[in-house]
């Protein structure tokens, strides 16, 4: 685990300095005034202090934003469930947003080469559950991400002084469900590995078919998806449309009180969600508050509280997950990070 720490520390901070340059350079803001910082993963919120690692430029009508990570993990994982492996893990994203029919469009594409950098049985990581490789389980790995993270397309519009609505449709992407995906969370900013209540929390970021519609104000949103609930096949590279529908649905409630916070609340039912048991269907609920600081002159304080459950249907058995995780960046080049969670699995 120590060799991942020092990787991240000297792989990942440059390439978030060298963006913060840019990203200073220009802030547009969106319907009502709300800052781009504030956009998360899909459709989520973020406190509007948390830092944005993105270069931004302008292509005729368009504003182009460009950000992404890669790192390069040694992770050696102890006991006798424990493993070894060199890893590469990243993404990257391209957005371009414009005015169009007096609200904001923006299309966006995420991209990762897990499957390649991370292989199908993924990176070790003890107790961690969740998705398959040739037909078995996944455990103590946590599995690699698809190809294709998101390909979405988002519209907002303005219909009153203080009051808004945006349509979301991803043939790829993130339905109403859970806080920011962890890769997009500024508390996990410089963490390389998931959260072990990943599929509790935030596991539908990568979804094959959303649609997600919603109401704003500056400082409220709430929305409501339908999506495809099963997760990603063991195949890494195409797009999971095969005998599926929109056969889910969720709704999520979204607060920021002030420039520093930021609390939602949601609720989903996903229809067979995993390929090992499409008789299986669950509901899952939870609630977060994410909290975004500068600490001096380039220093950021991050912190994260995540409670997320899944009861599965006609069991009455909830099982329930809490996760707290803080990321401390120092100076732009240095950080100190950290994850204490507590997930019942069984």
């Amino acid at each position: 685990m120590a060799a991942a720490l020092a990787w991240v520390f000297a792989l990942g901070a440059p390439l978030h300095a060298q963006m913060d340059m840019q990203h200073d350079m220009h802030m547009p803001a969106g319907p009502l005034g709300i800052p781009e910082a504030r956009i998360g993963s899909g459709t989520s919120w973020l406190p509007d202090a948390a830092p944005m690692h993105a270069a931004h430029f302008r292509l005729g009508a368009w504003t182009v934003m460009l950000h992404g990570r890669a790192v390069v993990q040694y992770d050696h994982q102890a006991g006798l469930r424990g493993d070894s492996r060199v890893s590469l893990i990243d993404w990257a994203m391209l957005a371009a947003s414009r005015t169009v029919a007096g609200g904001s469009l923006s299309l966006r594409g995420m991209m990762s080469s897990d499957p390649w950098g991370v292989g199908s049985r993924g990176y070790p990581l003890l107790l961690q559950t969740g998705e398959s490789d040739r037909g078995v389980p996944l455990h103590d790995h946590q599995h690699p991400h698809d190809l294709f993270m998101e390909l979405a397309a988002l519209y907002e519009r303005a219909v009153a002084r203080n009051l808004a609505v945006s349509l979301y449709a991803a043939p790829v992407g993130e339905p109403a469900v859970g806080p920011a995906a962890f890769p997009h969370r500024p508390s996990a900013a410089d963490d390389p590995l998931a959260p072990l209540a990943h599929h509790w929390q935030d596991g539908t970021h990568i979804t094959f078919g959303v649609l997600t519609a919603g109401v704003f104000t500056r400082t409220t949103k709430l929305e409501a998806s339908m999506f495809n609930g099963r997760e990603p096949d063991e195949d890494r590279t195409n797009f999971d449309y095969a005998g599926r529908a929109l056969d889910s649905y969720s709704a999520r409630l979204s607060v920021n009180p002030g420039a520093h916070w930021s609390v939602s609340t949601w609720y989903a039912y996903l229809k067979s969600p995993e390929t090992l048991h499409p008789d299986e269907s669950l509901h899952r609920l939870g609630a977060a508050a994410l909290m975004a600081q500068p600490i001096g002159r380039r220093g950021r304080w991050a912190m994260a509280l995540i409670y997320g459950a899944n009861a599965r249907i006609g069991t009455g058995h909830l099982a329930n997950s809490v996760a707290v995780e803080t990321n401390f960046d120092l100076d732009g080049m240095n950080a100190v990070f950290g994850r204490v969670e507590y997930v019942r699995k069984t």
